[in-house]
């Protein structure tokens, strides 16, 4: 499993959101790695096994699921690595007009 994993839910059907696209960025926007959500949802597998501690983005195509007149056509979320030794899952629940997020397990 990769230190940083996801996933997201589509809170207003009620069920995961497959195949969006994610992609891991620095705090700078250096991409680090890419791939998409899976039948459930998840990207176990979202880049490295290690990462410097340090500010990190997850980019989220959003508007590939929601369709071309979303109106968050991507989300980005950013969060701080500390410990480069625990795993770090950064959820999204997504609905048409809102989101959230929060540090999962």
């Amino acid at each position: 499993m990769s230190l940083v994993t996801t996933h997201i839910l589509d809170t207003a059907a009620g069920r995961p959101a497959a195949d969006v696209g994610v992609r891991l960025e620095t705090g700078a926007g250096e991409p680090v790695a890419d791939g998409r959500t899976d039948a459930d949802g998840r990207i176990r597998d979202l880049g490295p096994d290690t990462l410097e501690p340090g500010v990190y983005r997850l980019v989220f195509d959003t508007g590939a699921h929601l369709g071309p007149d979303s109106f968050f056509p991507e989300v980005t979320l950013t969060f701080r690595i500390a410990d480069p030794t625990e795993h770090h899952h950064v959820p999204l629940l997504l609905s048409p007009f809102a989101y959230s997020t929060y540090r999962g397990s």
